[in-house]
């Protein structure tokens, strides 16, 4: 079967018949015409139209990145004050420890000093041996660990602080107060001075006289 010729097809069916002028020069004004570009400049305005997905915010996503980086470089600051905080009060808890343990140790330590007076005094007199040396001996090294210090030797500088001066001499032999002889120990706990070393202390003698001259 043929197909039907469009010339046989009904007037209103037919496809319109489009006449463009294509001619660069126009016949009446001779002319250059100007390129039609309105379909070009309809594609361009509307791609700058055109916003591109998630740009219509920017502004605001900008600020609000701003604030939030604000807001954690306080937070930041709020965390290291707080670290620095809790560090000290570490310090200062550990302190607090250590001198409340001083005291202690001290307080039970100063209600045994006669005992260990008694045991100088035997020893002086040689009476320390056997088995009363080996619990004396034991005693000071378990005294010793818990921090007990004896204060006051010989040939030391006088301290008015650590000592306690009983006996005053003179002598050419010393430049300034010394302690010559100690008559009763003293002791201490670190920092706490559980009693002052009893001491003979040695002082430098008088400078001589000198004569008075001119007189008859």
């Amino acid at each position: 079967m043929s197909r039907p010729n469009d010339s046989r097809l009904p007037h209103r069916q037919r496809p319109p018949v489009v006449m463009r002028d294509n001619r660069r020069i126009d016949p009446v004004t001779l002319q250059l015409r100007k390129p039609d570009r309105t379909a070009a400049e309809r594609k361009t305005e509307q791609a700058q139209d055109r916003v591109l997905p998630g740009t219509e915010h920017a502004p605001e996503e900008g600020g609000r990145a701003a604030d939030l980086e604000t807001q954690l470089g306080e937070r930041i600051a709020d965390l290291q004050r707080l670290k620095a905080e809790y560090d000290n009060y570490r310090k200062r808890v550990r302190r607090d420890r250590l001198a409340i343990r001083e005291i202690a140790v001290a307080n039970v330590l100063a209600g045994l000093l006669p005992v260990l007076d008694a045991i100088d005094r035997a020893r002086e007199h040689g009476e320390v041996t056997g088995g009363f040396k080996a619990v004396a001996d034991v005693l000071g090294e378990r005294l010793a660990g818990l921090g007990l210090e004896t204060v006051g030797e010989p040939g030391e500088p006088f301290d008015p602080a650590r000592h306690e001066a009983v006996i005053h001499e003179r002598s050419d032999a010393v430049e300034q107060p010394t302690c010559t002889t100690v008559l009763r120990r003293g002791y201490q706990v670190g920092e706490h001075l559980l009693r002052p070393a009893e001491v003979s202390v040695t002082g430098p003698a008088d400078p001589p006289q000198n004569p008075r001259s001119g007189l008859a």
